[in-house]
């Protein structure tokens, strides 16, 4: 079923190519739809690659591979399988997994371990293996495409393509990422339904590449939520082709580590941000902002707890300026907090401070800017110099309209 753009979607943005990753997409046809499900991307020889994975012990074949096989350092392709996880689905989806590898390296010439593949949908259903090859097969010969239509054919009950890009000196040369995301509901840490690739020229050895990956995503994809659920399929992952000729990465010494890794930073808050903001459902894009907790984790968890309230989302998604929810959030969080040192503001003005609501409390303010659809919520623990912000959208009718029949 078709679901209108997000109100919160921003445009695709315009990603030059990528020296040594050159995308295809075709149609497998895993589901009745008329687009194009099948995202190939052959990546130069000598490519490095890092991956970061879902901690759903229910995971797919593909992401149990990808976990093992990442650690080898080098990869060939990417195959992006959309409108069926192909988790827990046994031996058959093992099966369908290693087929796709041992077709496209037979044809590259290269390692099965060195071919990718994720897929992403409904679960509980065996990728059909002569789907998968034909699919395969088409896009072996298709026409390179843009990284637009690669972004769209991930994609599954997402309402609008979702790309990043960046560039940074590196040696005394320019480098550039580019990346596509997809997802949209199941979202939570560790990741979310999400699917999302980084394609770059820098040249970065794979254990540093890795280094850096885990470090976008911890400040990235682990701290955005849509709903709670961690999906059985999640994957993000970094290619690294080298073919912008700079002198290898192997260190955060190394000349222009520092940039490559803000550039990738970047890359990764963007479309952590994108993700959210095609929450199912979504109509309001929220900031969370916690400070004075007893650590940076602790603030972290805290605003999950947030972030992940119904009774909070709902509020919000009614316009409703009820920062009582926000207190009992923070109470059920399980972490370090004191009523009487606790303060609670929506869109930079304080509702209660210390533990009290303030005096000359005007809600009005508030109550203008929860009818935008940028939200922001602060809570100040009094406690420590603990700080972080975690991203989440709010609560409406449409999330339970998408879900209930997403099978359909």
């Amino acid at each position: 079923m078709a679901h209108d753009v997000s109100p919160l979607a921003r445009p695709f943005p315009a990603i030059p190519a990528i020296a040594g990753a050159t995308p295809r997409v075709a149609r497998a046809g895993y589901k009745d739809w008329g687009r194009c499900d099948l995202t190939y991307v052959e990546l130069a020889p000598g490519t490095t690659v890092a991956g970061v994975f879902t901690r759903n012990v229910c995971c797919s074949s593909e992401v149990e591979l990808g976990r093992l096989n990442v650690a080898q350092g080098q990869a060939r392709a990417l195959v992006v399988n959309a409108g069926n996880s192909n988790a827990f689905t046994g031996y058959r989806g093992r099966e369908a997994v290693e087929a796709i590898m041992d077709q496209v390296s037979a044809h590259l010439g290269c390692a099965r371990e060195q071919v990718f593949v994720s897929s992403t949908g409904v679960i509980g259903v065996p990728l059909p293996k002569d789907k998968a090859r034909a699919g395969i097969e088409a896009a072996l010969v298709a026409q390179p495409c843009d990284w637009e239509a690669a972004a769209k054919t991930i994609g599954t009950t997402d309402t609008f393509a979702k790309g990043a890009t960046a560039t940074a000196m590196v040696g005394g040369k320019t480098v550039t990422l580019g990346a596509i995301i997809k997802g949209s509901g199941m979202i939570a840490p560790d990741m979310a339904t999400m699917l999302g690739y980084v394609f770059t020229d820098c040249a970065v050895a794979a254990p540093l590449l890795q280094q850096m990956l885990s470090a976008a995503a911890e400040a990235s994809f682990n701290c955005i939520t849509v709903d709670s659920d961690t999906s059985t399929s999640d994957t993000v992952m970094a290619f690294a082709t080298g073919a912008a000729g700079n002198a290898e990465l192997t260190g955060w010494d190394s000349p222009g580590a520092d940039a490559f890794a803000a550039a990738l930073n970047a890359v990764c808050r963007e479309l952590a941000h994108l993700v959210v903001r095609d929450g199912e459902g979504a109509q309001k894009f929220i900031a969370v902002s916690v400070s004075g907790a007893v650590s940076d984790a602790s603030a972290r968890r805290v605003g999950l707890a947030i972030a992940n309230s119904p009774l909070v989302k709902t509020a919000i998604a009614g316009e409703d300026a009820n920062w009582g929810r926000v207190v009992m959030a923070v109470g059920k969080a399980g972490e370090p907090a004191d009523r009487d040192r606790l303060s609670i503001g929506f869109g930079g003005v304080w509702c209660a401070r210390e533990g009290l609501p303030l005096a000359d409390y005007d809600e009005a303010p508030v109550a203008a800017h929860l009818k935008g659809n940028e939200i922001s919520i602060e809570v100040d623990l009094g406690l420590g110099d603990g700080r972080a912000t975690v991203w989440t959208c709010d609560l409406t009718h449409g999330y339970i309209s998408i879900n209930a029949d997403y099978r359909s």
